[in-house]
């Protein structure tokens, strides 16, 4: 197409049908495919080969929208497209509309995602509206926004389907049961931002990515049994039981509120990562973890108290050598205040001597908030870029010290001098 003008071939006329198919296979925002659409009768009849649609929030404006429109032309579209594999909904439309759209592409569909939120109000309380997506018996990708799974769906089984996730939802844990055990050969499930309380339990054999993101505080408690499940986060839940996980690689357990009372995952020989975040943990909880967890190389300890009742207690005394003794192969370690006051107590290094080493760690994130026991402190820093023998960075962060005493000046003036003295491998934020 270097000829210039004159013609001669050098338009787009002049490109083969396959390349043209090609490259507005590549569009999906409806609002571009009906724009191409119409260019030329070329490009429109390209659009029975697309393989995607996706209609965006603002797709059609609010009066096509309460009138219907946006319905018809939603079902227009689906229809002109034949080999329909994607379906991505969220826009407002009418749930009495969507068996029909599923049916014509029943067989093609293999990725559905819905905003159910922005759908007209016309939902059933029971979750019964969700049963048309078992007409999809194709699907291997389900993502929906906003549904309500009080009542299992009568999806059937959907055997082919490998990714699950659902969003923003009031779940029973009944339900929550009965549709996941519809889905039998799930790879990946997210539960995110779902309100829940109850004990929920979830049995995947092929399960390899888990996310459960539950609200309130609430006591829920989870049992798993994924013996392939590699990463795992869970943010809510008070009392968790993971069976088989010694896959797992990546393990991040969370509680905002209220208090977490057990955790028991068995051994995680292959561990990598360890992210332990909350107000309030039991230690028995924390210990356990720590234990199974013993070859971990990256660990997050962001817990702020400890205690099993109502009173925040501080973490018990932690000997610094038994610690590292006990995890040999932690490589990166981000330390929040309340461990790392535990680790600085009068007699966590009395087990300390020449033969000590740390073999393996060489990144340390320390956040301080207090100059309580500062001397105590600094012999812990000390002893840590001492001892850490591939140590490379040492990143100490003050963080909303609230003392406003002398003490907590001469604490962070000492801080300094400490970076000052290890001004290779420690900063100071």
């Amino acid at each position: 197409m270097e000829g210039g003008g004159g013609g001669g071939g050098t338009d787009m006329n002049a490109v083969p049908d396959g390349v043209v198919q090609h490259v507005l296979s590549m569009l999906s925002n409806v609002r571009d495919v009906a724009a191409c659409a119409c260019v030329c009768r070329r490009w429109r009849e390209c659009v029975p080969y697309l393989p995607a649609l996706f209609f965006p929030r603002n797709a059609f404006d609010t009066a096509a929208a309460a009138g219907g429109a946006a319905d018809d032309a939603i079902g227009r579209m689906v229809r002109s497209v034949e080999r329909l594999r994607e379906l991505v909904i969220y826009c407002p439309f009418s749930m009495a509309r969507l068996p029909e759209w599923l049916a014509l592409r029943s067989t093609s569909l293999r990725v559905l995602e819905l905003r159910m939120d922005a759908a007209a109000a016309d939902k059933a309380e029971d979750g019964g509206y969700l049963d048309c997506i078992g007409l999809a018996r194709g699907l291997e990708e389900l993502r929906l926004w906003g549904v309500s799974l009080t009542a299992a769906p009568a999806w059937g089984r959907l055997d082919k389907l490998r990714v699950l996730e659902i969003v923003g939802a009031p779940l029973e844990d009944s339900a929550v049961k009965d549709a996941i055990s519809a889905c039998p050969n799930l790879t990946d499930l997210s539960l995110l931002g779902c309100d829940c309380s109850g004990a929920v339990s979830i049995e995947l054999a092929l399960l390899e990515r888990c996310r459960l993101d539950f609200l309130g505080a609430g006591n829920c408690s989870l049992s798993l049994a994924a013996p392939r499940v590699e990463s795992l986060e869970v943010q809510g839940f008070t009392w968790i039981t993971l069976r088989g996980g010694h896959s797992l690689r990546r393990l991040s357990i969370a509680k905002s509120t209220g208090r977490v009372y057990k955790v028991d995952t068995g051994k995680l020989p292959d561990l990598e990562h360890l992210s332990l975040r909350g107000v309030q943990w039991s230690w028995a909880a924390v210990s356990s973890v720590l234990q199974c967890a013993r070859d971990v190389k990256h660990l997050v300890m962001k817990i702020e108290f400890s205690g099993d009742f109502d009173a925040l207690q501080p973490f018990p005394e932690v000997d610094l050598v038994d610690f590292f003794n006990s995890h040999p192969n932690l490589r990166k370690f981000d330390i929040h205040g309340a461990m790392f006051a535990a680790l600085c107590q009068k007699n966590s290094l009395k087990n300390l001597d020449a033969r000590f080493c740390i073999p393996c760690l060489e990144e340390v994130l320390i956040t301080v908030r207090s100059p309580l026991n500062a001397e105590q402190k600094l012999n812990t820093l000390e002893s840590l870029v001492k001892y850490s023998v591939r140590l490379r960075s040492m990143v100490i962060r003050i963080s909303q010290m609230k003392n406003c005493h002398d003490a907590a000046d001469d604490f962070f003036e000492e801080i300094c001098k400490f970076k000052y003295m290890n001004n290779k491998k420690v900063r100071v934020e």
